[in-house]
């Protein structure tokens, strides 16, 4: 049986490794491990490829209720290989 992988949660997910019927729950369960340690600026890596992949990020990002936007990396880093996602801060309830 195959053991799950550790992931470093560090704001940058590479899933070239990954089997494209995985993305959705990585993706997402990635997104919240982030929330979790205060990283709200993530940079998911898909490749440049024919588009598969990053339009398959991008639908899972569009529904994502956490996710506040997310666009194409800076062309001198990647481009349109990698997206920038910009997640919810919480709500700091302020203390009377």
């Amino acid at each position: 049986m195959d053991e799950p992988i550790q992931l470093p949660i560090d704001g940058v997910l590479d899933l070239h490794t990954f089997n494209p019927r995985e993305i959705k729950d990585l993706v997402s369960d990635y997104l919240t491990a982030c929330q979790e340690r205060r990283i709200f600026l993530v940079r998911i890596i898909h490749g440049k490829g024919i588009g598969n992949l990053r339009r398959t990020v991008h639908a899972i990002l569009a529904k994502h209720p956490e996710v506040v936007s997310f666009t194409l990396d800076h062309p001198q880093y990647g481009g349109w290989g990698a997206t920038l996602v910009q997640l919810r801060e919480p709500v700091v309830p302020r203390v009377p």
